[in-house]
């Protein structure tokens, strides 16, 4: 199996590590940990990955939503959304952007797992 790229997009530093361990324990590579949306274009544009997993909140000025938008416009990558927040209004919010998945914190690594693979997937249709 080829190892797929995943790029993390979190501003909470422990979660980000935690991702990290659990995906590369799982198979995929990690080229970078991002903790802020106006960082996150430019690390899709040099490293490439195969999927982002994007928290909502994050440090700065533009949120996971606004980046994803930006990801999507630009590179048309499989965006997976990770957020503690799954009200009515974030959820509207984002679906805007056709997320490949939206897993609510906590999850289980077999819950991550299986939404990874299922965008890494989809995005190859």
């Amino acid at each position: 199996m080829d190892k797929f790229r995943v790029l993390i997009v979190e501003d909470e530093a422990i979660v980000s590590m935690a991702l990290r361990r659990k995906l590369e324990a799982m198979g995929y590579t990690v080229p970078a940990e991002i903790s802020s949306g106006e960082d996150v274009v430019d690390a899709v544009s040099c490293l490439r990955p195969d999927v982002v997993l994007m928290d909502i909140r994050l440090s700065g000025e533009m949120d996971g939503i606004d980046a994803a938008k930006e990801i999507q416009r630009l590179f048309k990558l499989p965006v997976v959304y990770i957020s503690s927040y799954s009200d009515e209004d974030t959820l509207e919010r984002a679906k805007t952007t056709e997320p490949y998945g939206y897993l609510t914190k906590p999850f289980s690594d077999g819950a991550l797992r299986a939404t990874v693979d299922t965008a890494i997937q989809l995005a190859k249709v």
